[in-house]
């Protein structure tokens, strides 16, 4: 995460609802040669303390829970952009990006496989909830024995949290009136991914 504290104030319970939002990230895992990685939805439960997610058999990730849990971070990013050094108006500065990121720690298992049928229910429902009202799928519009043969190519897994981490660069580190000007150029002109809501972050970052 970015050394600087002024953007790592983020108030917890804003991080947890921004990975409830995305439900969308990174899933990485340390090895003796480059790191895993793997791209993937997740459900967290309530208190978000435990991550759920699933992989594919083949996924080397998968094949390294074989050994026993693991130490791993899902990496889950948000909005980002280019700031350009001409947007402040004020002298000496120079190029930046702007970006939301939070990490979420922990030890990383394989879960018994007869959670995988009641995970993959929470969260299709999760985000089918979200595209109401269209009438929502469920795991019972498949036909049984296709479910099955699907479910055998893929094992589930949890994560016990022990750690979220936000950053939330967003011009903190400026005066209001050089920071609002960036994030109006940015709206108007951004380079980057859903840079105007990056620009509504930067117009009223979050604070602790």
């Amino acid at each position: 995460m970015h050394p600087n504290p002024i953007f790592r104030k983020t108030p917890e319970a804003l991080n947890v609802d921004f990975l409830r939002a995305r439900g969308f990230g990174v899933l990485t895992v340390s090895t003796d040669g480059a790191p895993l990685a793997s791209h993937i939805p997740f459900w967290l439960n309530t208190d978000a303390s435990v991550l759920e997610a699933h992989l594919v058999r083949s996924n080397p990730i998968a094949a390294a829970l074989k050994t026993g849990p693991q130490a791993a971070r899902m990496i889950v990013s948000g909005a980002d952009g280019y700031i350009s050094p001409d947007w402040y108006e004020i002298p000496d500065q120079v190029p930046t990006w702007n970006y939301i990121a939070v990490h979420l720690t922990g030890e990383l298992m394989l879960a018994p496989p007869e959670t995988l049928t009641p995970h993959s229910a929470r969260l299709s429902s999760d985000f089918e909830g979200r595209l109401a009202p269209k009438p929502e799928w469920t795991l019972d519009k498949m036909t049984p024995e296709v479910l099955a043969r699907m479910q055998r190519q893929i094992v589930p897994v949890r994560m016990e949290i022990t750690q979220i981490d936000g950053t939330w660069k967003l011009g903190q580190n400026k005066d209001d009136a050089v920071r609002l000007r960036a994030a109006d150029q940015l709206d108007a002109h951004g380079i980057g991914s859903e840079t105007g809501t990056l620009a509504d972050h930067m117009r009223k970052p979050p604070v602790a």
